[in-house]
């Protein structure tokens, strides 16, 4: 038993290493090439390094979590294959351990650390790249539109060549933004009239707005019970049903509060419930990439090439990522749930994983 317990001490710790190398070898190659990107971005704006820098610091972690999954998995091949080029696996047999037992360890690990990441760490980066979002936002002075979705009702800026509008919609029911309001101002920015309505149908980017009032920037009431008003918008429902700001700024224990606020406004949930249920496998996911890398290097007792290694982890990361970009595809555009999005490629890739761990313990 002390022996079994010093294995696995030691399988503990040596994956650990890798694992933590492989994460500083991403964090630099992510943290350069979103460097680049940051600075061709203020080519035109003077801020010297340390701006491009700070941004790069601040969404990088992000990044990281997205990509986490395929650390793992280039961590396990990475150490299995450690230990299987020292023979340390032939000594850990002899000492009666199997296949098996050698995978789990790092399997639990991940399990573990999958936990710890959407407790602990994802709710640190939701605030990194909400950080980075307000600074970044502050230097986009031509965007055309931005939209919000807070306690407050629905929030639209349309800016045009014209005038910039401001609008405000307690909530979305059917067809329509109900008791809106319309906020006109010039290109200078300067305040010029608001528009009042009970409804606006938003079907077509020409929305067709109910019982209109118009009063200008001095507040004298210029028209009132309007029947009816066209307005040029760059949203229609198509768009407004599906908004919402990156997810990546939601933390995981706020999840459950920001499907409340959707369902409350009328939006649709679908993106926020794919998160949450992304969080809840997110462990999973973990233990089965552990399952995969014990199955491409444990079950083959040949010496083969360290390249082979390579294009096999490549080629894995790229067909996992589209096969879940599929899938979540899939669930947004309703052809699935948003369960069986989710949960599908992980069931498959974890059960093609299981069945590979088990061969590998017959070798």
């Amino acid at each position: 038993m002390f022996r079994s317990f010093v294995i696995n001490k030691y399988i503990s710790k040596e994956f650990s290493k890798i694992l933590t190398n492989v994460v500083l070898i991403f964090f630099c190659l992510g943290f350069i090439i979103n460097l680049f990107e940051e600075i061709n971005s203020f080519k035109d704006i003077d801020v010297g390094m340390y701006m491009p820098i700070f941004l790069s610091s601040l969404i990088v972690p992000s990044l990281l979590y997205e990509m986490f999954p395929f650390i793992v998995l280039i961590s396990g091949i990475w150490f299995f294959l450690k230990i299987k080029k020292s023979d340390e696996i032939t000594a850990m047999k002899i000492s009666g351990m199997s296949n098996f037992s050698v995978i789990i360890i790092p399997g639990l690990l991940s399990i573990v650390i999958g936990i710890l990441f959407i407790t602990s760490i994802n709710p640190v980066t939701s605030i990194l790249v909400k950080k980075y979002e307000t600074i970044k936002g502050g230097f986009e002075k031509d965007k055309d539109f931005l939209a919000a979705i807070t306690k407050n009702g629905i929030w639209i800026k349309e800016k045009g060549n014209q005038k910039n509008n401001i609008i405000r919609s307690t909530h979305l029911k059917d067809n329509n933004l109900m008791n809106i309001t319309i906020y006109e101002f010039n290109s200078e920015d300067k305040f010029t009239r608001r528009i009042e309505a009970k409804s606006a149908d938003i079907s077509l980017l020409v929305w067709s707005l109910k019982n209109v009032k118009i009063i200008d920037s001095d507040g004298v009431v210029l028209s009132e019970k309007i029947d009816s008003l066209n307005y040029n918008s760059l949203y229609d429902l198509d768009k407004i049903k599906t908004l919402y700001s990156n997810l990546n700024t939601v933390s995981f224990w706020d999840i459950t509060n920001e499907i409340e606020l959707l369902e409350k406004r009328g939006y649709s949930t679908r993106q926020m419930e794919t998160k949450l249920h992304t969080s809840f496998a997110f462990p999973f996911f973990l233990l089965a990439m552990i399952f995969l890398s014990g199955v491409f290097t444990l079950s083959s007792n040949l010496e083969e090439s360290n390249l082979k290694y390579v294009f096999i982890a490549i080629a894995s990361c790229i067909l996992i990522y589209f096969f879940n970009d599929f899938s979540a595809a899939l669930g947004e555009t309703e052809k699935l749930s948003v369960i069986t999005a989710v949960w599908m490629p992980i069931v498959i890739i974890f059960t093609f994983g299981t069945a590979g761990v088990l061969y590998a313990n017959q070798k």
